[in-house]
């Protein structure tokens, strides 16, 4: 992968196809969960993979590459989400769509009073739960992709945790 990141990074558009087939799925998976909704995940990974081709020189691979585009996806779907949220203050609706639910569940009913109950999540309780139990990063690499310390990590996981136990019990 490093190979074709540096190819990438001289402007190989083949090269970054490459890197785009084999990291899409998982910053597909970050923003669905994000956004909830599958169009706008849809733009929000395509929205990251455009701003990763922009931006690929500056990737100074101090961290993983994929934990540099799971920065841009998530700082592109807090930016939308924030928009989306004040339209909905102003006024505006908004169309909403469930999260889709994972192709691995074992029983679709759970399953999807789960995904039910992290969409309902605090937007910031939701990104750090899913970084974290969902895509295992750790609190550290999550402050900087939310641009937050470890602390504030660590305290909306335990925010979440509590507010789906609290979701899921009733």
């Amino acid at each position: 992968m490093d190979e074709l990141i540096e190819k990438a990074r001289c402007g190989d558009e083949v090269a970054f196809r490459s890197v785009y087939e084999q990291t899409s799925g998982r910053v597909y998976a970050l923003c669905i969960r994000m956004m909830k909704d599958e169009t706008r995940a849809g733009e929000m990974m395509q929205d990251t993979f455009v701003r990763a081709w922009q931006n690929l020189k500056t990737y100074r691979g101090e961290s993983a590459f994929t934990t540099w585009l799971h920065t841009i996806a998530t700082n592109a779907c807090l930016v939308a989400l924030r928009t989306q949220r004040r339209r909905r203050e102003d006024g505006m609706e908004s169309e909403e769509l469930e999260a889709m639910m994972a192709p691995n569940a074992t029983d679709p009913v759970d399953r999807i009073a789960l995904e039910r109950a992290i969409a309902a999540l605090p937007d910031g309780a939701r990104t750090v739960l899913l970084l974290h139990d969902i895509h295992g990063y750790r609190h550290d690499e999550i402050a900087e992709m939310t641009s937050t310390r470890p602390g504030t990590s660590k305290a909306h996981l335990h925010r979440a945790r509590k507010l789906l136990r609290e979701a899921l019990s009733q």
